[in-house]
């Protein structure tokens, strides 16, 4: 079971550009490009709250749990 990351999809409907979100949100575009691939294994609440505002949505906007996709395996609870 895993979270799916859907800020790709976000960004384009909202027509934001990823260096903008990245410098209103005060993180790197590299940062941003690892959040959107899904590539991280956290995300801070100040830096989710950001992206909200910027984008005006709600976090389930971004973040989606689906069963289907595989567990990160990390091992913990």
């Amino acid at each position: 079971m895993g979270i799916v990351v859907r800020l790709d999809l976000v960004l384009a409907r909202k027509k934001v550009k990823s260096k903008e979100l990245a410098a209103f949100v005060g993180i790197t575009e590299q940062n941003l490009s690892l959040l959107k691939s899904g590539k991280v294994r956290g995300v801070r609440f100040d830096t989710l709250s950001k992206i909200c505002e910027m984008l005006e949505c709600q976090p389930g906007d971004i973040l989606e749990f689906d069963a289907s996709q595989p567990d990160d395996g990390d091992g913990d609870s």
